[in-house]
């Protein structure tokens, strides 16, 4: 077992619920349910969310609310406790430091690279600041110019950048779409498994 691996996992969807679908249900905006797996340009979609709270009035306070409220997937932190005693692991997250906060404290505080929201004084959401361009393969091609190793898993569009770039890559609870794209990436279920397929990589 090489001591140079990093496993590099998507938050939501893997590890936490999809926030915005949790705040598009406590909104009452269906709109608001539309993710990454809909739609791969991530600008785009953060555009139009923040649109859509202008529109509503809704801010970061209100959105922080149903966060609070936000549990790991059951078998989340023991999974990642496992995965953290046998290797290094980052969690690459397109969301915001304002959001994965209380939830990367209900995971037991792992390492999480992620954007932040620019806020204004009165709370409402006004743009956001992404770490780098495709911030997820680029943290991927980073690691591995300073010598390690990566092993990815994530379920969206925007993942399989950091998947298809790494020496073994998975899909977890992916979409039907994406797995019928990619048949060759394998794809797991459940926590188990895809800690098994992680542990046979190192």
């Amino acid at each position: 077992m090489s001591n140079l691996n990093v496993v590099c996992l998507d938050l939501e969807g893997v590890l936490v619920p999809e926030i915005w679908i949790a705040f598009a249900e406590a909104s009452g905006i269906p709109e608001l349910k539309r993710t990454t797996r809909d739609e791969p340009d991530y600008n785009k979609l953060m555009n139009w969310r923040l649109d859509i709270l202008r529109q509503h009035g809704l801010g970061l306070k209100e959105i922080q609310e149903t966060i609070a409220k936000i549990d790991p997937m059951p078998g989340a932190k023991e999974f990642l406790d496992k995965l953290r005693s046998m290797t290094q692991v980052i969690i690459i997250s397109d969301t915001f430091t304002q959001f994965a906060t209380p939830l990367m404290k209900k995971l037991g505080w792992p390492t999480i690279f992620c954007n932040t929201l620019e806020v204004g004084d009165n709370g409402e959401i006004t743009g956001f600041r992404m770490r780098c361009e495709q911030s997820k393969l680029s943290t991927v091609k980073a690691l591995q110019s300073v010598g390690f190793e990566t092993i990815s898993a994530g379920d969206s569009y925007n993942d399989l950048g950091m998947i298809l770039n790494s020496k073994a890559g998975f899909l977890f609870r992916s979409t039907e779409k994406i797995k019928q794209d990619y048949p060759h990436l394998p794809a797991f279920e459940e926590y188990d498994d895809l800690l098994d397929a992680i542990a046979k990589a190192l």
